[in-house]
């Protein structure tokens, strides 16, 4: 049987038609796919290393770099000194350090606890410490320094939560030596450490406080800026969600607001410039101005110089003060109860 050849030509034209149509539609839809993954996956990328950036920055804060000790207070300022270890009061770490007696009188009552500051060791270089212990124990004070926790490898820093009851360690210590008053010299993240260890206390009779540091998301933010120029959203609530997860402590847990709005009832001096690049001296001056006018807390700002710089800067005017707040210093009352 013969085809009919009308037939065939007629669906040749309708078929070309419809393939030509059906292509070009196809090959649309690939490439917006193609487009919508390669999209996503970049949105991904950009996330997780953003993500991953600042999970980074959280590891490095609490794990900064430290130095060895390069000497001992015999080599340096030819004083005789006592190896020790202690326990922070809830035995979650055991500290060590040195004890140096008093050069007139083993005996005294008054002992001096040195509390460093970040990134630092009991010997602090860059105050520098041994100096003024120097000055202390001429002048019959027993000095007490340690190394805080994080000196040690694999441990890290928490802002003053652990910390805090590593320094009560070193003042249950200095009690159990025989000390009557006990007072905390503390250096940035030192100071900040013994504003909340004093919450919990009334075994401490008065504190010198240098560059007082506290880590709450304004200051956490400020010292993030000069490491690198980050917005504040996300990097700041970034930080705060990875620092627990890498870390093992929150720093909400800090305590921060209490710290900044309590009145101690003990002597402080704090001492901060104007210029400090670290902790801004606007918080120490508000913690001051929240002391009683009875209290015998003294400010001192200076101008132009840096974080805990100020005793390099002012030596023969800084020892005058601190020694003479020291020495004017009344013995503590011990009737408030300790704060919680």
């Amino acid at each position: 049987m013969e085809q009919n050849p009308a037939a065939s030509v007629a669906l040749t034209p309708a078929t070309t038609q419809v393939e030509t149509t059906v292509q070009p539609q196809s090959i649309a839809r690939r490439r917006i796919r193609q487009l919508l993954i390669a999209l996503v996956s970049c949105v991904l990328l950009f996330s997780s290393l953003v993500m991953a950036f600042h999970a980074y920055i959280a590891w490095t804060l609490a794990r900064p770099h430290i130095d060895q000790l390069r000497s001992n207070p015999m080599l340096s300022i030819g004083a005789a000194y006592e190896n020790i270890e202690f326990p922070s009061v809830n035995s979650s770490s055991i500290l060590s350090g040195w004890f140096i007696p008093a050069d007139h009188n083993s005996s005294t009552s008054k002992t001096v606890i040195f509390s460093h500051g970040y990134g630092g060791n009991r010997e602090e270089i860059w105050v520098p410490l041994y100096s003024l212990a120097e000055q202390l124990h001429k002048q019959n004070y027993n000095v007490l320094m340690f190394d805080y926790g994080y000196v040690q490898p694999k441990a890290s820093v928490t802002g003053g939560i652990r910390e805090s009851q590593e320094l009560l360690g070193a003042v249950k210590f200095a009690k159990e030596r025989g000390a009557g008053e006990v007072y905390v010299w503390g250096f940035s993240m030192g100071a900040g450490t013994a504003l909340q260890a004093a919450l919990q206390t009334e075994d401490i009779s008065g504190m010198i406080l240098d560059s007082t540091f506290i880590l709450e998301p304004d200051t956490l933010y400020h010292n993030m800026k000069q490491e690198a120029n980050l917005p504040k959203f996300p990097s700041q609530p970034l930080v705060h969600l990875f620092f627990p997860l890498i870390n093992g402590v929150s720093l909400n847990q800090i305590p921060y607001g209490q710290v900044k709005e309590a009145e101690y009832d003990m002597p402080i001096f704090f001492i901060h410039s104007q210029k400090d690049e670290r902790a801004p001296f606007e918080m120490a001056r508000e913690i001051y101005r929240n002391q009683p006018d009875a209290s015998g807390s003294k400010l001192w700002l200076v101008e132009n110089d840096g974080h805990e710089l100020i005793f390099k800067g002012h030596q023969e005017e800084y020892i005058a003060r601190a020694m003479g707040f020291l020495k004017n210093m009344p013995a503590r009352q011990h009737t408030a109860a300790a704060q919680t």
